[in-house]
């Protein structure tokens, strides 16, 4: 089964052969096998709004925002100080590489001292996803209650067994197997110490009996029996069968319940599930998966208005990806898009019309034009369109139309290491360095010398301007071929303005390409944290005024366009002529249409980093395999690790060209969650991640780039080698060639990340999800064609851009048949996936509801 796709990385590939369109095969239990159901979820954590306040004098908090699946934190934003509305305006993105029950965002109240206090939270489940997509939802803060906070599931058995007791009489025994538990969370970020406690309750009776403590493991194996007596009444000998009584069936249950062992601390409760002795009314015996539930007092509180509220942008997406072969003719039509005359007849331009959020057709369509090199003639096609409406040269390229979003996608795909080149030393300075630049003042602190703060500013903007202006030759081909195709067409269009040609340029590459990366360097991956307030107000004016000098010197404008009266007084620093010659020698050089960037690239191209912790080598005899915290980086060149962020020398380094193999770990090698390996020339390294999407997010990138390697194994061990035995195959030498297949090699194409099929099944599921409104476009087109009166019902078709109502007719009819029969092995996946998940099964546990 092919690997996910993660996220995208930096530069454009070669074109890709374009596939052959094929008969769609047959679909049995082979393709079932193949197909890959793929999660992913982005949006934007905007802002909270009358967050509790404290109760002393001082009633500000200082707030951050995490994302959980389940119990486990995945993301967290930056920490906004001394607000009880914080605006955290944070966009994010990743895949998610397991199940989970609800998607949660805790909002938290930062602590130096203790532990962060835990405001409030929003939970939802992952089956009502789905009703906030794609839009903006102030949703309101629920009360955070240890008893509510639960994930994992219990296998458990049930039987009734006949006794006959020392006295003759006949009852009935119960007995109760606690198979094992899944998912369990971490505990202060490590595995936990569980056990489960086993109650019989009833109207008159509460016998509990107690497990084993499992040491460290979300996946504890309990495999203990409990036995219940269940008492008779003497009418029961009169019976002509076995069964257990009406009027004590309904009140008996069996109650399990999970805790962490706390040791010298008091006992942390993990969840709970009740079974009625009724299940067995038809059956003497019942097995079955339960998802854990919080305590029937868990999470209820009076108060739930007064916490405060949260305003978020979730799109939850699960694709379920066929084999290739299904999307030939989808990708064929869709490829074919830059080819129609006119662009609004092409089947890719027809999608972002239908799409509710254009956003969510840019996407998958700039991946896929990217990865076969038709995004240039496309998006150039698009703004030619976009041109056809501006009257006014100032405007040029400044909304949101389906061709700015094009190419404010591809500049994030294929700008990313350009970025990291060009911006990425200056932002770790102004990061590290935390020069007071305040400007404003309205907001200067006690102290503060204003004159030495615009100094500081000045020193800041001219450096990373410098720095800009010299940097065409990293400047993307691509990027360099559209701002090329903008720059011939926006002159084109207004002949006799010598300044248009350059703002239509800059519009893109300082408003929406450096200044956006400047203000958010954790979104474009060049902070591996996110910066702290101070920091964020400097970046702020060093955007501000990066992007005016772009469009100013563009524009050769005498004044400034600030609204504030302490940024136009800066500004005047920058109104030299050496800076507008300097912009638009800049501005040539990266529309011009000769190849700035080299296929290869001198320098190593700048994967990933972050803080993970590693086992300890033990090359030693007597050296401990404990494992430390340490600084990972990856290059195209190398994998490091380091003590620290920013330091030069590494501890280790791994070649990339000696990887043999990416893998994940089991957790009972160490007991540890979230742990790869990766297996190179020497010992293998063990890593363990701070969470699952990280964990995939490295294995995913490791793999990638290391999958052309010569020697890359085919087999390995899932498990560790640990005193003197292989954990997974119990063999005892250490060269034993590995006891299970490799993951089978994601898609090849380190220089942008494609997953096609991913691509195109996301484009199928957009087109299958906007079928009304393909409808609707397509009796616009019939109208159209018909009509040639005075339009009397506009609305119909008024928000379509239909220039050739024949054309685009075709093309829908296109689409319609595509989609219908690529649905036929969707449809057939769907039932046999339903019909082979039985209902309390470990992959559809009871207490799952929909």
């Amino acid at each position: 089964m092919a690997a996910a796709a993660a996220p995208a990385a930096a530069v454009v590939s070669p074109e890709a052969p374009v596939a052959t369109p094929t008969a769609e095969p047959d679909t049995g239990d082979e393709d079932s096998r193949e197909v890959r159901v793929l999660q992913s979820l982005r949006g934007k954590i905007c802002e909270a709004k009358n967050l509790l306040p404290y109760l002393g004098p001082n009633k500000m908090r200082d707030c951050f925002c995490t994302i959980n699946l389940d119990q486990e934190e995945v993301y967290r934003t930056q920490v906004v100080e001394k607000s009880l509305s914080p605006f955290f305006s944070e966009e994010f993105y990743f895949e998610i590489p397991r199940t989970f029950q609800y998607l949660s965002f805790y909002v938290y109240d930062k602590n130096v001292l203790q532990r962060d206090l835990r405001i409030g939270k929003v939970a939802i489940k992952k089956e009502d996803l789905s009703n906030h997509s794609g839009r903006e939802t102030w949703f309101s803060l629920q009360p955070v209650d240890s008893n509510s906070e639960v994930q994992g599931k219990v296998h458990l058995e049930l039987k009734l067994n006949e006794l006959i007791t020392e006295n003759g009489t006949v009852c009935q025994q119960l007995v109760v197997h606690i198979r094992a538990c899944h998912g369990l969370p971490l505990i202060n970020g490590q595995s936990c110490d569980p056990y489960a406690t086993v109650s019989l309750v009833g109207p008159s009776r509460n016998d509990q009996k107690k497990t084993k403590v499992k040491k460290k493991t979300s996946n504890p194996q309990f495999n203990e029996i409990f036995y219940f007596e269940v008492t008779r009444s003497s009418s029961y000998t009169r019976k002509s069968q076995f069964q257990v009584e009406e009027e004590d069936i309904e009140k008996l249950e069996i109650r399990i319940d999970l805790w962490n062992n706390g040791n010298l601390v008091q006992d942390v409760f993990l969840g709970e599930i009740k079974v009625p002795v009724n299940v067995l009314r038809s059956d003497s015996s019942h097995q079955a998966w339960y998802l854990l539930q919080p305590r029937d007092n868990g999470n209820k509180s009076s108060k739930t208005d007064d916490l405060g509220s949260l305003r978020l942008n979730i799109c939850y997406t699960e694709d379920y990806v066929l084999p290739s072969e299904y999307y030939g003719p989808l990708k064929s039509l869709l490829l074919k898009s830059p080819d129609v005359q006119p662009i609004s007849a092409s089947a890719a331009y027809i999608l972002g019309e239908i799409c509710r959020e254009k956003n969510d057709a840019v996407l998958p369509l700039v991946r896929l034009l990217l990865h076969h090199d038709k995004l240039v003639p496309f998006a150039t096609a698009v703004a030619e369109l976009d041109l056809k409406d501006i009257q006014d040269a100032n405007t040029i390229f400044r909304g949101n139309s389906l061709a700015t979003r094009c190419l404010d996608e591809m500049m994030k795909i294929v700008g990313r290491h350009y970025l990291k080149v060009t911006l990425k030393p200056i932002l770790d300075e102004i990061c590290e360095s935390s020069k007071p630049c305040e400007i404003d003042p309205i907001k200067l602190k006690e102290g503060d010398n204003v004159e030495n703060n615009k100094e500081n500013l000045r020193y800041y903007v001219d450096k990373l301007f410098s720095t800009i202006i010299k940097s065409s030759m990293s400047c993307p081909t691509v990027m360099c071929d559209i701002f090329y195709s903008l720059r011939q067409m926006a002159t084109q269009k207004f002949p006799n303005d010598p300044h248009v040609q350059y703002s239509a340029v800059s519009s893109f590459v300082f408003l929406r390409f450096f200044a956006v990366a400047v203000v958010s360097p954790h979104t474009f991956h060049l902070r591996p944290h996110h910066p702290d307030a101070q920091t964020i107000r400097t970046l702020t004016l060093i955007s501000k005024t990066i992007q005016t000098l772009g469009s100013w010197g563009s524009l050769s404008k005498s004044k400034s366009s600030f609204k504030e009266t302490f940024m136009c007084e800066f500004f005047k620093m920058f109104q030299e002529e050496g800076y507008i010659i300097a912009v638009k020698k800049f501005l040539d050089e990266i529309s011009s249409t000769e190849t700035k960037e080299s296929s290869g690239t001198s320098e190593p191209v700048h994967l990933k980093e972050g803080e993970m912790y590693k086992r300890a080598q033990g090359r030693t005899r007597i050296g401990k395999k404990n494992f430390k915290k340490r600084w990972f980086c990856l290059t195209s060149r190398e994998l490091t690790y380091h003590k620290q962020p920013g330091s030069k020398d590494a501890i280790y380094t791994i070649p990339v060209k000696n990887i043999l193999a990416v893998e994940k770990l089991e957790e009972s090698s160490f007991n540890k969650k979230n742990m790869f390996q990766v297996i190179h020339t020497e010992k293998p390294l063990y890593v363990q991640a701070n969470n699952c999407v990280e964990a995939n997010e490295w294995i995913e990138v490791l793999c990638r780039v290391s999958r052309c390697n010569q020697n890359r194994l085919s087999v390995y061990h899932p498990s560790a080698y640990l005193s003197g035995i292989w954990l997974c195959c119990q063999e005892t030498s250490e060269n034993t060639l590995g006891c299970k297949p490799c993951t089978a090699g994601i898609p090849a194409d380190m220089q942008i990340n494609i997953d096609e099929d991913r691509e195109i099944e996301r484009i199928y599921s957009l087109f299958t999800l906007s079928l009304p409104k393909l409808q609707k476009m397509e009796e616009a087109c019939g109208t159209i064609a018909v009509y040639q009166g005075p339009q009397k019902e506009p609305d119909d078709y008024a928000n379509f851009v239909i220039e050739d109502s024949v054309t685009t007719f075709k093309t829908i009819q296109q689409i319609k048949s595509v989609i219908e029969k690529l649905s036929e092995p969707h449809e057939k996946y769907r039932k046999k996936r339903s019909s082979s998940a039985k209902y309390g099964s470990k992959e559809n546990p009871i207490g799952k509801t929909s």
